[in-house]
């Protein structure tokens, strides 16, 4: 086989490598991997370059920022340590969570042995321990139907266009859910006053947020005064469940950017899941969106609230699409609190 026949165009290495188009350019973007061109100016990439995009993507799976992976392949080990550690507990957690499973299963065969048919339910909680779900009587501006929204995963996307009632949804969903906690703007007033109370009280809570904003720095993203706010937010311990109102407002493009790659490392992980509503693109890339998330689109005609798959074709995608805000509108209404 030639080399010219061993190399592989943008999108076959994407698909290969498990990866979008847009997470290469960005590796790109980062000097990480520098791919081949053709005479006519196209990205080719040859083994070199798959098995250098390969180390990459498996370092950003095991949650290291851009930063951290560049320094990895440079030699230099800083961050890979605790990412092996933080990697190596959730697995423990999964064997641990297996063992469980298994031993009740093993427990339902030897009473079935027995001629004991497992009660109402058993079953069901035997297959899914894990699975949350909600319902209730939507509020205004809907006619009190009845919503329910089964098997929520890490990272939920609650998004409308203006009027949609979504942030009317997203209260009643932090009403409804056990142990939910709606973060609003109110995040933002006083500037940073509040978060830097709660830090200077609390100092496992600053080191969380410490860890975490390094991080995000690392991936691009610009300290400010928001994001130290909702940092704090997304790192208080207690609410089993997070709702988070415009989680881009007042945040930059590179921070949001970074955010989202952070929130997706914190969801497989088995953290608390988070609702966010949203009307950024950078946040919802719905080229990106993979199977520890779902979107809750709330229709323009407030027709009930529905879960939309993320492709084209899919019911309700291209009114999501519609919603989603350019970086040029973003910057213009940053600081214009939206209403729903």
């Amino acid at each position: 086989m030639s080399s010219s026949a061993r190399c592989l165009n943008a999108s076959e290495a994407a698909r290969r490598l498990g990866v979008s188009i847009k997470a290469l350019r960005l590796y790109e973007q980062q000097g990480l991997v520098t791919p081949g061109r053709t005479a006519a100016g196209y990205r080719v990439y040859g083994p070199g370059d798959m098995g250098r995009a390969a180390e990459i993507v498996a370092l950003r799976a095991l949650g290291l920022s851009l930063a951290q992976v560049a320094r990895v392949l440079d030699g230099d080990p800083r961050g890979l340590g605790a990412a092996l550690a933080a990697h190596e507990t959730v697995l423990d957690n999964q064997i641990h969570e297996l063992v469980r499973k298994l031993d009740k299963v093993r427990g339902a065969r030897s009473d079935l042995a027995q001629g004991q048919m497992p009660s109402d339910g058993d079953l069901a909680r035997l297959l899914d321990q894990t699975a949350i779900s909600v319902a209730f009587e939507l509020p205004w501006p809907w006619g009190g139907e009845w919503f329910e929204l089964r098997d929520i995963r890490p990272l939920n996307y609650i998004i409308g266009s203006l009027g949609s009632g979504k942030t009317r949804l997203a209260r009643r969903l932090a009403k409804t859910l056990p142990g939910a906690v709606f973060l609003g703007l109110d995040r933002l007033e006083n500037g940073s006053a509040a978060a830097v109370g709660l830090l200077s009280a609390d100092p496992q809570l600053r080191s969380r947020v410490d860890q975490a904003l390094a991080w995000l720095v690392d991936e691009g993203a610009t300290e400010s005064e928001a994001l130290l706010a909702l940092l704090v937010g997304l790192e208080t311990e207690g609410p089993s469940v997070l709702v988070i109102d415009m989680i881009e407002q007042d945040l930059e493009q590179s921070a949001q950017e970074a955010l989202i790659t952070h929130l997706r490392n914190r969801a497989k992980t088995g953290a608390r899941p988070i609702f966010l509503l949203t009307r950024s693109s950078a946040i919802l890339d719905l080229a990106s969106v993979g199977p520890d998330e779902a979107i809750i689109l709330c229709p323009a005609n407030h027709s009930p609230p529905t879960r939309v798959a993320p492709y084209p074709g899919a019911p309700g995608y291209e009114a999501v699409a519609t919603c989603l805000a350019s970086p040029e509108v973003r910057a213009r209404v940053a600081r214009s609190p939206e209403t729903a």
